[in-house]
């Protein structure tokens, strides 16, 4: 099974141009580029994806956020394709107090074309809490900070064509900015790309709905996906074939790909179903004000631990553990008893929604034995 560090060594060596044009996985390629850790590296004004490479390439590979990063960094830097594309206008926040995870990167692709790519949630804890933000909260920073950034970029290159793409949270983000930069911007937008990023409310899809834009958006998801098809989606929807199961499969690289295409899937799997129903009911049935002490203090409690990631309190679990049960009988009764109500009632709606896709599972298989024994 192949994925896109090995397209970059199948396809690398040819240009891009009229005989073998900008991809779909070019595209992924360069959503997961603001994943990579620049901040780990001095930037000058002038640099390619090729020098880059050659600074980054001597990193440690826990300097990277995710298996498969550091491959893809030195796979580019010797890539004929993109090699020469130049770098600019990085930029990477993370503020506990705004509850702000934010990161962008421009990828000039050709003297006439550019890529904005949006970084998805990172490991930090603050970044998770501002992706559940979304759960109740119309617009969250990293959306606004995202259509600052593309309106900037817009002005500063004036005469290049725009593709905005992202993964997970960059996903959002990117169609955030398209969806709400001014009708001069979106005209020289080519496309959007949001790779298993969550969609949006209602009350933002109907204020910013404009169907021209909307054809111009792709998401792309995994066939177990979970985040992707959080809130609402409208634009068009592939679902591609992954290697991993469950929640793992938010990684792109275990997409598959051949050639210049992303393998797709031919539906989405009965589990993605259930959490999809189960999340929607559970939205339906909790108010905003629920979510919000819901997550608030869910994430109070984490936060006790002092940690910045998830994997430094697996590190000392122990002594979290032990922080964190502390910080929960801490909280007013009030807010226990809505965080209680609120873990119930998803319970509840995943007991009801298995149950009937178990059902409706017995009514075909008994509708095929039927059919079998008349046959005969």
């Amino acid at each position: 099974m192949s994925n896109i560090n090995d397209y970059l060594i199948w396809r690398g060596d040819i240009c891009i141009g009229k005989s073998y044009p900008f991809n779909e996985i070019d595209s992924i390629i360069l959503a997961r580029f603001s994943y990579l850790r620049l901040d780990k590296i001095k930037l000058g004004k002038e640099e390619t994806i090729e020098s880059v490479s050659n600074k980054m390439k001597n990193l440690k590979d826990e300097e990277f956020l995710y298996n498969g990063d550091k491959d893809l960094i030195i796979n580019l830097g010797k890539s004929q394709r993109f090699k020469d594309m130049k770098i600019t206008d990085y930029i990477k926040t993370s503020e506990k107090e705004t509850e702000k995870q934010f990161g962008a990167v421009t990828i000039h692709v050709s003297s006439k074309e550019m890529y904005v790519s949006f970084i998805g949630t990172d490991s930090t804890i603050n970044g998770w809490k501002e992706d559940c933000n979304m759960a109740f909260m119309d617009n969250v920073p990293c959306q606004i900070e995202g259509k600052k950034y593309l309106e900037r970029i817009s002005h500063e290159y004036l005469n290049k064509k725009i593709r905005v793409g992202g993964h997970s949270q960059g996903g959002n983000v990117a169609v955030y900015a398209a969806m709400t930069v001014s009708k001069n911007i979106s005209k020289r937008i080519i496309k959007v790309y949001n790779y298993d990023g969550p969609g949006f409310s209602k009350k933002i899809i109907d204020k910013y709905r404009d169907d021209e834009l909307i054809k111009k958006i792709e998401s792309y998801i995994p066939q177990d996906s979970i985040i992707g098809r959080m809130l609402e989606h409208e634009e068009k929807c592939n679902i591609v074939l992954s290697i991993e199961k469950g929640i793992y499969e938010h990684d792109i690289y275990s997409w598959q790909v051949v050639k210049d295409e992303i393998i797709k899937a031919s539906k989405l799997s009965d589990k993605s179903d259930i959490i999809n129903k189960t999340l929607n009911d559970w939205l339906t049935n909790t108010t905003n004000e629920q979510r919000r002490i819901f997550f608030d203090g869910i994430f109070e409690i984490i936060n006790s631990t002092l940690a910045n990631t998830f994997s430094e309190i697996s590190k000392d679990l122990p002594n979290s553990l032990i922080t964190i049960f502390k910080a929960y009988n801490g909280i007013s009764k009030e807010d226990k008893k809505t965080i209680t109500s609120m873990i119930k009632t998803f319970v509840k709606s995943y007991l009801k929604e298995f149950k009937n896709t178990e059902t409706i599972k017995i009514n075909k298989t008994k509708g095929k034995f039927k059919v079998q024994s008349e046959a005969l």
